[in-house]
């Protein structure tokens, strides 16, 4: 019996020496969050398109087309001198991305209609004009079938000429209402908008037409929750509009248009849809980023807000902190907080802990690759990490592994490597966003070993 103990022992002291050897951990190493204002793809600001200069930080770019614009004749498509005026040819190269707003009713300083004159002919009742407070213009008759047919007709052209690809990313759905924004001056003797089973006749044509684009509408709508979008603010940095708005999207409530029931509580829709927005014109940019500062920011932070524009933050006499400040808490800061190669016999295993200090996530499940180089930087492995950045929400953490094939062969030969990890952007095919790590914020390869290799 006693001998049978020992033998047992014995075993059991061999099978946890050849399980050490078999598993034993090659690297462990812990990144530092840096919390420096960074730019990043689809989020932050988004100023207009048709801008010569541009930031550094910036990524997103606002593009308002008037159904004027768009179709000055019928079935005519001026295509060319819309994509001139917003550079597209430009900013595509830069690997930019785009806010869309198509809009029936801007208010100005001059009597003017935003819909084409053939259209306007065409209606039996075409709208309202109007003179208001809110400028002077022209508030189509959006009761109107053959105005709704023939903006469907339109929303589908735009998206046989952009909606083939991912460049126009967000959609602010306008269509309804001064600039876009589903609401009218009823005060101004403006007949009132149509009632829900209408307004989603100006929606639905946008999810086929952009099948890759993100939609969000200007309040909580039932429509908006049915189908998943997300919800922008044209007034960011409005504490009293701002409340209202953010009560809407926690309550729901009578949208005060039509006095339907038709605003739908959606309190935890930022974790899956984006919101954006732009900063109020009623308040001074002293005010806003200066005196009031920190107020905005908690108005854009509660809110979970991922982009502004066109109306962005400005520097106040030359001085940038509001304006840094604000974009720190936009949009998702994602960083690896650590990371650790295991050997498993043969296999070499990458783990890395993923965490975001933002205020919302990433919403596309853009790919993630890791990538292995030698001391040339010839890259000797590519893998795809099995992880979906829209689910690193914001306070959570998570864990990914992946093997990586050819790391010991690499060690073998050259015995120095370099593993890194990137965020590839699928309309440009190449690694595009910046990680919150302290070090390596301006890099879009987050370098996580280095083994015997100066990668300087």
């Amino acid at each position: 019996m006693k001998k049978k103990v020992i033998f047992a022992v014995v075993f059991l002291f061999l099978m946890v020496a050849i399980a050490l050897s078999i598993h034993r951990s090659v690297d462990r190493r812990t990144f530092s969050y840096s919390a420096a204002a960074v730019g990043n793809p689809l989020m932050g600001y988004a100023p207009s398109a048709q801008e010569s200069v541009l930031s550094d930080d910036i990524s997103l770019l606002y593009v308002e087309v008037t159904w004027r614009e768009l179709e000055p004749e019928k079935g005519i498509y001026r295509w060319d001198a819309i994509e001139k005026a917003n550079q597209f040819k430009k900013w595509r190269a830069e690997g930019k991305h785009f806010v869309l707003r198509f809009v029936l009713d801007y208010p100005g300083e001059k009597q003017h209609k935003d819909i084409p004159d053939w259209l306007y002919d065409e209606l039996a009742d075409p709208g309202d004009w109007y003179d208001s407070s809110y400028g002077k213009g022209f508030s189509p008759n959006y009761h109107d079938k053959k105005l709704v047919s023939y903006y469907q007709k339109a929303v589908k052209a735009l998206g046989e000429r952009w909606g083939q690809d991912s460049f126009i990313s967000y959609i602010e759905l306008g269509g309804l209402g001064h600039w876009g924004e589903w609401h009218v001056n009823l005060e101004a003797g403006i007949r009132p908008l149509p009632n829900d089973s209408i307004r989603e006749q100006y929606v639905t044509p946008w999810l086929t037409a952009f099948p890759e684009a993100s939609f969000l509408m200007r309040r909580p709508f039932s429509t908006a929750k049915k189908y998943g979008f997300g919800i922008y603010n044209d007034m960011a940095g409005d504490a009293a509009s701002t409340q209202e708005w953010l009560d809407w999207i926690k309550l729901g409530g009578i949208y005060d248009q039509t006095n339907e029931k038709s605003l739908t509580a959606m309190p935890d829709s930022w974790k899956t849809a984006p919101i954006g927005g732009e900063l109020t014109s009623s308040l001074s940019m002293e005010q806003l980023l200066v005196s009031d500062l920190q107020q905005t920011v908690d108005l854009v932070k509660n809110s979970h807000t991922s982009f502004l524009g066109p109306k962005i933050a400005e520097a106040v006499d030359g001085d940038k902190k509001g304006y840094d400040k604000l974009l720190q808490h936009m949009g998702y800061r994602l960083w690896i907080s650590s990371a650790k190669l295991q050997r498993y016999g043969g296999t070499i295993k990458l783990i890395t802990t993923w965490e975001n200090a933002g205020v919302a996530p990433f919403y596309k499940n853009w790919k993630v690759y890791v990538y292995v180089q030698d001391d040339s930087g010839t890259e000797i492995e590519k893998i795809e990490l099995p992880i979906e950045l829209p689910k690193v929400l914001p306070g959570e953490q998570v864990t990914v592994a992946v093997n990586l094939s050819k790391l010991k062969s690499a060690e073998a030969v050259w015995q120095k490597y370099q593993i890194s990890v990137g965020i590839v952007d699928p309309m440009t095919g190449e690694n595009a966003i910046h990680f919150a790590v302290a070090g390596q914020e301006n890099q879009k390869r987050l370098i996580l070993f280095t083994k015997n290799w100066d990668a300087g």
